[in-house]
């Protein structure tokens, strides 16, 4: 596969479901959600690196957990990308459902908003997650639009996927004895 090949310089591309000979303006808002997932999946492999070897997610590991998210996102990708058959499966959905669960029965309960950045890793994690609900946003954008059909299956894994990155955010702080603490709200007056 070479780097470049130069067909793109017109500002046009190709997707797996473009007609022989047909280009796609870059500026698609399918293009757009493919951009947000890839850098998704480039942030979920900046957590996978800072997540150390020995970091427990209620029996597995996390870089684990953070490589088949990323297996997930490629597969949205091809959906996005017009791959035929390309989706999540149902199972994935209901795995991430369970995972999300197990971790937040584990902790103690959270009764506000926190305030990110309790230990580098948790920091990263939180990024992720706000990027991912960006990500979620777009893809909801495009199926109700009609310019993208993005099965339900693939919607709720990226619907979950903002609170599993939430709750190893809170893992990892509790993990680290990293304080949790509620935002100010500071108003005007001060």
């Amino acid at each position: 596969m070479a780097f470049y090949t130069g067909k793109g310089d017109s500002g046009t591309t190709k997707l797996f479901d473009t007609p022989s000979g047909q280009r796609v303006t870059k500026t698609s808002p399918i293009f757009e959600a493919l951009g947000m997932l890839d850098e998704l999946n480039g942030l979920t492999g900046w957590c996978k690196a800072g997540c150390s070897e020995d970091f427990d997610v209620v029996g597995r590991k996390g870089r684990t957990i953070l490589r088949d998210v990323q297996d997930h996102l490629f597969t949205i990708q091809a959906e996005v990308a017009g791959a035929p058959g390309k989706c999540v499966p149902q199972q994935s959905v209901e795995r991430l459902g369970g995972l999300i669960k197990a971790i937040e029965t584990s902790l103690p309960p959270v009764t506000s908003f926190l305030v990110p950045g309790g230990t580098e890793f948790s920091a990263r994690l939180d990024i992720t997650r706000a990027v991912s609900r960006r990500v979620e946003r777009r893809l909801v954008g495009l199926h109700e639009t009609g310019e993208r059909k993005i099965s339900a299956s693939s919607r709720a894994y990226c619907n979950r996927l903002s609170s599993l990155f939430y709750a190893l955010t809170r893992l990892a702080n509790h993990k680290e004895g990293a304080e949790e603490s509620p935002p100010s709200y500071l108003s005007s007056a001060e």
